[in-house]
């Protein structure tokens, strides 16, 4: 038999190989029969809006999951979402199947500005990419280490020094909110600013207004029916106050430009220049330290080290004015154990157990974030249900929180959740306050620090009451719903403890 030479051997293969090919990609494509988990039906357009609480949400889902359960579906609008309900639920999917939760939901009074920019609210290689620089560098700058944990405490000191110059007088909880942002605010910028520099002030007003405007009804509104941009007033004025930031963090990062350390770095933004210079000189297509993501990352590191520290510090106050006797225990076990004197440091968590219980019993009670969105990366397969890529997934941090089952009073301001029978600190899982999984909060360790040193320190010097008018059974524990759930208004009075002075 004769033996056909080798270039018409390889090119008969290569034709039957792309013969084959084609026959395959013409074959019928096998249909997906997806299957949803169940729920209450839905009306047309409408979907089962109809029977939402939009400002609570969470409380719509909890009751539905006493009927359709733990894992059901919910339409906003035409978009099906599914929900996950109670601490079971959550860990299953945000934690033992991390990755097929792992996506960021879509969320448009957020997107219109991010544009898939930043940690939060991006998804795929940019935000990969974006995540573990971000990580690094905090890091590096001292997240979790001595060096950061000695600018907290300088803070400290500035935040006792405003709380002192009110002389025994009301002041408004919006107090509470200035010491926080000085700590992600130098390492953004490398420095820190006074209460009453006209920047400092510009910058958390505007971080105060855009958690206000993305979480007013209107916003939840225009989220599930995006159509109604061209009707509503707040998708505007979100993008008119995130461009008055943005103006501010350019000038910013223009003086960190011209200050730069090619060698090295002192803060975020010298970084992600550094790494934005690097990049100019790569052939790929696709820049990731871009001006763009350079101000949504910005954005996302205020929204994190300004808004939910200093919400859970304000939750802080009015809980031991509302409940004295928990104050004073917290006061006595700071004084017995490392004195009036000496401010707290991070260390001293192992000494305080008290001390450390209520600050997570805070944080639980607070429940800063009722759900932040997921979808699904893939098709997925889970508890027996076949869900597409890309759906909506509702982790729902309230119901885990104040999970029924796990907690002995959840709807209650209980320390002892976190105690054990002998006094000492009880490590919770069912603790979500700073979500779990892929999504996990990238400054959970600064935040835990923050907290810590800041409760503690301001317990240390002062007791905190209601103003003589106020009685305690009449403050409010009933929270503002916006982006984050803040306490609503109120008036304290600091009182320097007599030994401390």
């Amino acid at each position: 038999m004769a033996i056909l030479p080798e270039s018409v051997t390889l090119f008969l293969i290569c034709t039957l190989v792309m013969m084959c090919v084609k026959i395959l990609m013409n074959l019928p494509k096998k249909k997906i029969n997806y299957n949803f988990p169940p729920g209450p039906r839905p009306l047309p357009i409408i979907g089962n809006m109809h029977i939402l609480d939009i400002a609570r949400q969470d409380y719509t889902f909890m009751k539905l999951a006493k009927k359709y359960g733990t894992f059901f579906t919910f339409h906003y609008g035409g978009v099906k979402a599914v929900v996950l309900v109670g601490y079971e639920a959550n860990q299953e999917a945000l934690v033992k199947a991390n990755y097929d939760f792992g996506d960021r939901g879509a969320l448009p009074i957020a997107d219109d500005f991010q544009h898939n920019n930043g940690v939060l609210f991006s998804n795929k290689e940019i935000w990969k990419i974006t995540r573990r620089f971000t990580l690094t560098i905090l890091r590096d700058l001292g997240m979790g280490k001595g060096s950061i944990e000695g600018r907290i405490i300088d803070e400290l000191q500035f935040l006792n020094a405003y709380i002192q110059s009110h002389n025994g007088k009301p002041f408004e909880k919006q107090v509470f909110y200035s010491a926080p942002p000085n700590i992600t605010f130098s390492m953004l910028f490398g420095r820190r600013f006074d209460y009453d520099d006209l920047t400092f002030k510009k910058m958390t007003e505007i971080i105060d207004d855009i958690v206000k405007l993305t979480g007013n009804s209107s916003s939840k509104y225009y989220n599930v029916f995006p159509i109604l941009k061209h009707f509503l007033k707040t998708p505007g004025l979100v993008l008119k106050r995130i461009d008055e930031l943005n103006e501010i963090l350019r000038v910013l990062y223009k003086q960190a430009q011209e200050s730069k350390n090619e060698d090295s770095f002192r803060t975020y933004g010298e970084a992600f220049l550094q790494k934005q210079e690097r990049e100019k000189t790569l052939v790929e297509k696709e820049k990731f330290f871009t001006e763009k993501n350079l101000l949504a990352s910005t954005f996302d590191l205020m929204l994190g080290g300004t808004e939910t520290t200093s919400t859970t510090i304000q939750w802080a106050i009015l809980l031991m004015m509302k409940y004295p006797h928990i104050q004073k225990k917290a006061q006595d076990e700071i004084e017995d154990v490392i004195g009036l004197e000496r401010p707290p440091r991070w260390e001293d968590h192992k000494v305080l157990p008290y001390c450390l219980a209520v600050i997570h019993e805070v944080q639980r009670f607070g429940n800063i974030l009722q759900f932040l969105p997921h979808a699904t990366p893939t098709d997925i397969s889970f508890r027996g249900y076949t869900i597409p890529k890309g759906t909506i997934v509702i982790p729902l941090f309230t119901s885990i929180l104040y999970d029924e089952t796990k907690w002995e009073n959840p709807w209650g301001f209980n320390p002892n959740h976190f105690l054990d029978a002998n006094g000492k600190f009880l490590k919770r899982d069912e603790f979500f306050a700073f979500s779990k999984g892929r999504r996990v909060c990238a400054g959970e360790s600064l935040a835990r620090m923050e907290l810590f040193i800041f409760i503690t320190g301001m317990l240390q010097k002062f007791t905190f009451t209601p103003p003589p008018e106020v009685k305690k059974e009449d403050l409010n524990l009933t929270a503002d719903p916006f982006f984050t759930s803040r306490p609503k208004s109120y008036y304290v009075v600091a009182t320097p403890r007599i030994e401390a002075v």
